[in-house]
């Protein structure tokens, strides 16, 4: 079959936002357009909701940091003043409310393993897969800035390795807690004999490891799907390892589809080769942000318009915490690939590689590239040309669908709803309606009817104590 022949994917499609006003756009709340700056009020979330389903979008895919961004001139104050990821809520508290209000699309939350007990996460998971009707997916991360660290108790983040360490024991515990300690059948309601729960179904896990003592059991029965839909987002070689035997998604961002496409195949080849699994159900979201107008001139007006109200300080905040690196100490003018760190020049560099047309990199060209979509591409055009673009990144890179941020909220949800949705429609790239209507994350994510738990080949399918099974069938593994 030549590639011209080979058929089309199917695009995920998720929105991603977080709790807070501009997310990837810092600044941009300044817009008489936008209203990310209502993001607590529950309204704001269910319209959102609303709008999204109303599209047939897989899901809502919300971002979370536990800290503030102080590296940028070793400061909060950029990122308070211009509003930049701060302040910021807790967002696996609003999804019950959007849930309450939609039928059908998924809610990707992020979550730390680093700092909050397993035993309680669970719970909090089970309780809101339950509320939601099985429509949760969990982002897991292991956190990036020392100043969520010094405000949990530590004096600083624990080394990047040792904390997917961490995480590797901290979803094995997840795993027991959700899958081995109920069985299947374990909730009778029987109201003739009086038994809510037969005791016999229901076990301690009784793990013993270097991070965690949890006996259990699990404090909340099976929800729909026992375990969320698993998302991940490392790329380290740590994080694709992690990646390759636990995540069902996986969120990239990169400015080109070239520098993330080794990565991408390396995870696949590890979730092949290493644990079994097969490739193709390892789904690749990449980060975009589409400004989209009925004419290119239109878009590239909106763009300008856009750029009035970047705030480049809030993008050297959100660059600071992301790289480590605090480009308050050079110049206006310096050349940031002539500079004598190594850290600077090759993190910079690899924006440039992607932008020829830049002659000179100082800390303002990076707050330009950063202020709005972060560190993604900004897709800026007709639906034709944002849908080319997409299409480009499926081909290079092998991703399977996209996040897409904003640059106004609500508006650039609208846009891409009304303009580019139908678009992706005519070209056989997306569906019209979801797979199962009314059903978990995991049903629709792979558009798989009863899929509710995790595929049969998924380690976390192996803790699954099934209906009908004695305990001593079951062991609960370690």
């Amino acid at each position: 079959m030549s590639s011209n022949d080979t058929p089309k994917k199917s695009l995920v499609l998720n929105a991603f936002v977080m709790m807070c006003s501009g997310h990837q756009s810092p600044g941009l709340w300044r817009h008489p357009d936008d209203e990310s700056w209502r993001f607590n009020e529950v309204s704001h979330w269910v319209e959102l909701a609303k709008l999204l389903e109303k599209a047939k979008f897989h899901g809502i895919f919300i971002a979370d940091v536990l800290g503030g961004y102080d590296v940028y001139s070793n400061s909060l104050d950029p990122a308070k003043i211009s509003g930049a990821q701060w302040p910021v809520n807790e967002p696996l508290s609003v999804i019950s409310a959007m849930a309450a209000a939609t039928e059908s699309i998924g809610f990707g939350v992020t979550a730390s393993t680093t700092y909050e007990p397993p035993y309680h996460f669970a719970r909090r998971l089970s309780t809101v897969d339950h509320l939601s009707k099985g429509r949760l997916g969990w982002n897991i991360v292991t956190s990036y800035l020392d100043s969520a660290a010094k405000n949990l108790g530590l004096t600083e983040q624990p080394k990047h390795d040792d904390r997917y360490v961490q995480a590797e024991e901290y979803v094995k515990v997840l795993y027991k807690l959700l899958e081995s300690s109920w069985r299947d059948d374990a909730v009778k309601l029987d109201r003739k004999s009086g038994i809510y729960t037969q005791p016999d179904l229901v076990r301690p896990i009784n793990h013993d490891g270097k991070f965690f003592r949890v006996p259990g059991p699990h404090i909340c029965q099976p929800s729909p799907q026992r375990t969320p839909l698993l998302l991940q987002a490392g790329t380290s070689r740590a994080g694709k390892q992690f990646a390759a035997q636990h995540a069902e998604g996986i969120f990239v961002s990169a400015h080109a589809p070239e520098v993330c496409a080794k990565s991408i195949a390396e995870v696949r080849e590890l979730a092949k080769t290493k644990f079994g699994r097969d490739p193709a159900n390892i789904k690749v979201l990449a980060l975009v942000t589409p400004i989209l107008g009925r004419t290119e001139e239109e878009a590239q007006v909106k763009l300008a318009d856009y750029r009035k109200y970047a705030s480049h300080e809030g993008a050297l905040a959100l660059f600071g915490g992301w790289t480590g690196i605090d480009l308050s100490k050079y110049g206006d003018e310096e050349e940031l690939r002539h500079v004598e760190s190594n850290a600077v020049r090759s993190t910079v560099e690899g924006y440039a590689r992607f932008s020829p047309g830049t002659s000179k990199w100082t800390k303002h060209t990076i707050a330009e590239h950063v202020a709005i979509g972060g560190n993604g591409p900004i897709f800026v055009g007709t639906p034709s040309q944002v849908a080319d673009g997409l299409e480009a990144w499926v081909a290079e890179a092998d991703v399977d669908g996209f996040n897409f941020a904003y640059a106004l909220f609500p508006q650039s949800f609208k846009d891409i709803t009304e303009l580019l949705i139908p678009e992706l429609r005519a070209r056989g790239l997306f569906w019209d309606d979801y797979a199962v209507s009314g059903g978990t994350y995991r049903e629709n994510f792979y558009e798989k009817p009863g899929q509710t738990g995790p595929l049969d080949e998924h380690i976390a399918s192996s803790y699954r104590w099934k209906a009908g099974v004695p305990a001593e069938e079951h062991i609960i593994q370690d």
